[in-house]
């Protein structure tokens, strides 16, 4: 059985309305410690999950232009069909949205919520995670001299 032919004139659809694939590669966080220090840097909370994240030190043998990111979800989340679930979406909010809304030179990582993560409606969990990179890379407000009074 042969598979289909594509198209003569490229992607018909609602694919075909896209224009092509964005050429920022994610590189996926592994390593423990990489997660704990993006767990100590910026958080940002949303209806589906929070957003950890962190620009990375120059002296990091990183390549400086990548973005990556992880993700986690504890046993809270459920059992480990609910886990790879809820990564699952997670992961692809973050290929659909890191892209656009995220900063080469920076780590992110997205932890699951219990009862959230897994059911949220897609297109509110994209929305999401653009508000929340808007949020963590917002500059932030100096801090007031303690113990002076002008």
């Amino acid at each position: 059985m042969m598979p289909p032919a594509p198209p003569a004139l490229g992607a018909t659809g609602p694919m075909a309305e896209r224009g092509p694939a964005v050429s920022v590669r994610l590189e996926r966080l592994r390593n423990r410690p990489d997660f704990l220090r993006a767990a100590q840097a910026r958080r940002q909370g949303t209806g589906g999950f929070l957003l950890q994240a962190r620009e990375r030190r120059a002296d990091e043998p990183v390549d400086p232009a990548l973005i990556r990111v992880g993700f986690t979800c504890s046993k809270k989340v459920g059992n480990a069909v609910a886990r790879n679930r809820a990564k699952r979406r997670l992961r692809e909010i973050a290929r659909l949205v890191l892209p656009a809304g995220g900063r080469p030179g920076w780590d992110y990582v997205l932890v699951g919520r219990p009862e959230a993560t897994a059911t949220r409606d897609f297109a509110l969990m994209q929305g999401d995670l653009a508000q929340a990179l808007a949020a963590i890379h917002r500059p932030r407000a100096p801090k007031p001299a303690e113990g002076r009074t002008p």
